[in-house]
Order: C-alpha cells, then sequence, then structure tokens
C-alpha cells in the first residue's frame, strides 16, 4: 500500500502532463522534415510575394509595397526562439493567433489581413520558408537586472 501511495502524485503528474499534450490540436509530435533550405526558404518567399507585405530583419528585400502597411517584421532578436509550428500555423493559418500589434493596422473584419498560403504553396515551399524565418531570428534571453536597494 505504501508503495502505492508514493507513486500516485508521480502518475497523477504523468497523466496530467499527456492530457495536456494529447489530443487533435496537441502541437506535441509536429515536426516539419529535415531537409528545410533557408536559401530556398528565401527564393520561395520573394516568390510568394511575402516581401511584398513583410520586411525581414537583417535582409535587403525591395520596402513592401501593400498599403496600408503591416507592421509584422519577421526576423530579429527575440527572447525565445519561435516554434516551427507557430511559424506554420501563422502561413497556413495566419488569423488564429494575431501578432501582437494593434488590431486595426492587422485585421479586417476581424481576421487577419494576411492571406493563408494552403493552396498557394507546396509543402517543400513551407518547410524551406520555415528554415528561411528560423534562419532570421536571434534569440538573446534577457539577462537579470541585480536589484538594488
Amino acid at each position: 500500500m505504501l508503495r502505492v501511495v508514493k507513486l500516485l502524485p508521480i502518475v497523477i503528474l504523468l497523466g496530467g502532463t499527456v492530457a495536456c499534450e494529447s489530443g487533435r490540436h496537441s502541437s506535441a509530435g509536429f515536426r516539419l522534415p529535415g531537409d528545410g533550405d533557408a536559401e530556398r526558404g528565401k527564393v520561395a518567399f520573394v516568390q510568394l510575394g511575402c516581401n511584398q507585405c513583410h520586411e525581414v530583419s537583417g535582409m535587403d528585400f525591395p520596402k513592401p509595397t501593400v498599403q496600408p502597411p503591416v507592421p509584422v517584421v519577421l526576423g530579429g532578436v527575440v527572447p525565445s526562439e519561435p516554434t516551427d509550428g507557430y511559424l506554420v500555423t501563422s502561413i497556413i493559418n495566419p488569423s488564429y493567433a494575431l501578432a501582437p500589434y494593434p488590431k486595426e493596422t492587422i485585421t479586417v473584419n476581424g481576421k487577419s489581413r494576411m492571406p493563408d498560403y494552403n493552396g498557394k504553396m507546396t509543402v517543400q515551399q513551407l518547410v524551406d520558408t520555415v528554415a528561411f524565418l528560423q534562419s532570421r531570428y536571434k534569440v538573446e534571453r534577457p539577462t537579470a537586472r541585480p536589484a538594488y536597494f
């Protein structure tokens, strides 16, 4: 009996973890193929017209032409690396999680101004575009500042 009592917290913890990570909409198990190529992704980004709306940190693309301008700059310094799942979702279902910008600059009737690319790109282009975008982010974790009394 004592053994069961000792194992109970572990079973509950594991059960809770599995419950939180399972299901159709879970990101658990999501993995892109490892053959994403940032250079091919850069080409796809331009071919698909993404640069007409988005600036990419550190890239010398022509300035976006869409009006009103889209304030969403891709890449740059971030506190944590965006997941592949987040980037894929942003491309194929852009209204799912809107970027933290003023809603009036990125939405029309409550939906993202960005079209979804479900029927506009191949899976390989998606994989390569995500590889390109990932290459443009630089993770810099915030440093703790000393507390002064």
